[in-house]
């Protein structure tokens, strides 16, 4: 629809490419559906890919449209409470081919950001990165006491694009809650929302600093869990530099073995660290992957990479205690009681509910229960269910399923729900104990201090106003927008009616007595004659055409 376009109209050269990628990977229905095919010219063609499924085709046309649609592809591949199998599964091998950007280009942003040339400021730099992604490249350095570094830069120009893709995605997601119900479930707008707060954190680097140093200072008196230093008086926005830490992909089991290292005493240390994170401080590294782990010398733990953070809520974390107990303990009442409080339904069939959860607890209730799959099959009976689940949980599902792979291929006999029970244990007790309960009773003490007091004079105005007949009823009715359009449409419809009736009853008889005659009949008859046959056709039209 043209609408996109004018709302969009700084960005139509993007949207223009966006509309032409999705075509040329075969994902022509999301195409038709946001209207978008009429701005491309009438020369696109599709590139022959028959043989490729749509989860393959809409994955690799999502990878050749940047940074920004890669990251709600990787949001999209954590939601299997709205996704089948074949999607997320295929969304989790989104990965960023991208050349590295050539130093003459990153040399000026480094040098403005830094206050001085690297290669003065530094002991050592190189200006070869040694890892390029879409967001940033790296660099190593020196600093002159002999400490090794590195600098991770953001690429030029990179924030101007993402956020023109974060407007055109905002308007997108809009009028596909507006005009598909079936989009309408996955909450498009509220997952774009969050699409545009992860990608301006991890666009922030001084942000990322902060997260690293706030996970840390929970970890002061655990010498075996081991954070970057960030280096402050060079990061910023745009590069942060960090201490270079030694260590070994985890999962790489005979490199740990052949360098003394106890893949045991590894993993237990690493899903500890995550527990504590998650339960205890509410403060979670939330991309947990291989690559952001590792096992260093001391049989010691390292995390980098901290541009992805989750935060509970005291509020969420206590439903996180309550459905991993339930999930533990095998109570199907604690389980359907989370998913009816995440839901939006308002006519869940309770009885349905029971036994869906039922069925979901048989298949975990044998062996050892595993924390990833027990939240994955959760997040699929939501889905089942029809229940779209908060986005911040998908966050912290995601981060404990990743977790728990990487580390039970570090170690295949690691239990996480083992590991978990005590701590969990230990908050429920905490979160019900009689301080923090006395403390929350205090709470709500003063809170409903302050209502009565504010009682009277309410209760003093409503009766004022029903007094004079001034009370005012504010309604929101969902979906008045498309009643009012409806509303709107008959409206022309009657008018036009009304006018074709006029024409017949009213004008007509007095038309053949006016005007000069055209094939004997007076010209104004022939007008009135055409308006009305026009009329009784669009009335027509508008009372058989299909629905």
């Amino acid at each position: 629809m043209l609408e996109t376009a004018i709302v969009a109209a700084r960005d139509r050269a993007r949207l223009i490419e966006i509309a032409g990628v999705l075509i040329s990977f075969g994902v022509d229905g999301l195409v038709d559906q946001l209207g978008l095919r009429k701005l491309l010219p009438r020369t696109q063609k599709q590139q022959r890919i028959d043989e490729l499924s749509m989860p393959e085709r809409l994955r690799q046309a999502i990878e050749a449209l940047g940074p920004t649609y890669v990251k709600l592809g990787q949001i999209l591949a954590t939601r299997h409470d709205l996704l089948a199998p074949e999607w997320t599964t295929e969304l989790e091998k989104l990965h960023n081919h991208v050349t590295a950007v050539p130093w003459a280009q990153i040399a000026p942003q480094l040098i403005e950001d830094l206050g001085a040339d690297p290669t003065q400021l530094f002991l050592d730099f190189n200006p070869e990165p040694i890892a390029a992604a879409s967001m940033a490249q790296v660099y190593s350095a020196r600093l002159h006491d002999g400490t090794e570094v590195v600098l991770k830069v953001r690429r030029p120009n990179l924030s101007s694009t993402i956020e023109a893709d974060l407007r055109l995605l905002s308007h997108l997601a809009h009028l596909l809650a507006q005009n598909s119900t079936d989009w309408a479930r996955f909450k498009p707008e509220e997952m774009v929302s969050y699409l545009a707060s992860a990608m301006r954190d991890e666009l922030d680097f001084a942000r990322e600093g902060h997260n690293c140093d706030q996970v840390a200072a929970a970890f002061v008196d655990y010498p075996d869990i081991v954070f970057p230093t960030i280096y402050w008086q060079w990061t910023s926005e745009r590069v942060i530099v960090q201490e270079f830490m030694h260590g070994t992909n985890p999962t790489h089991a005979a490199e740990l073995i052949g360098k003394g290292l106890d893949p045991h005493l590894l993993a237990k240390r690493g899903a500890l660290a995550i527990l504590k994170m998650i339960l205890q401080d509410g403060l979670f590294h939330a991309d947990p992957h291989p690559g952001n782990l590792l096992a260093m010398a001391g049989n010691r733990v390292g995390f980098i990479d901290f541009g992805m953070v989750g935060r509970l809520s005291e509020r969420r974390k206590g439903q996180l205690l309550i459905l991993l107990r339930a999930l533990t303990e095998g109570r199907g009442d604690g389980v359907a009681a989370m998913l009816l409080s995440w839901s939006d339904q308002y006519d869940a069939d309770p009885v349905h509910l029971d036994m869906a959860v039922e069925r979901f607890l048989a298949q975990h209730s044998t062996g050892r229960l595993q924390i990833g799959r027990a939240l994955t099959d959760f997040m699929a009976l939501a889905r089942q269910q029809k229940i779209t689940l908060p986005a911040d949980l998908s966050l912290l599902f995601k981060t404990f399923i990743t977790a728990e792979g990487v580390l039970r291929r570090v170690d295949p006999q690691l239990d996480l729900v083992r590991l978990a029970e005590p701590m969990v244990i230990a908050e429920i007790k905490q979160h019900y104990d009689m301080s923090a309960m006395k403390q929350r009773a205090t709470y709500l003490a003063a809170e409903f201090y302050d209502l009565a007091a504010d009682t009277p004079g309410a209760i003093r105005l409503l009766l004022h106003r029903l007094r004079h007949g001034r009370i005012g009823v504010d309604m929101e009715l969902r979906h008045l927008d498309k009643v009012a359009q409806s509303l709107e449409k008959s409206a022309v419809r009657l008018c036009v009616a009304l006018v074709t009736a006029a024409f017949a009853l009213g004008l007509a008889p007095r038309l053949f007595d006016l005007g000069p005659l055209l094939l004997g009949v007076p010209l104004f008859a022939w007008i009135g004659l055409s308006a009305t046959l026009i009329g009784c056709a669009l009335l027509l039209y508008w009372l058989f055409k299909p629905k």
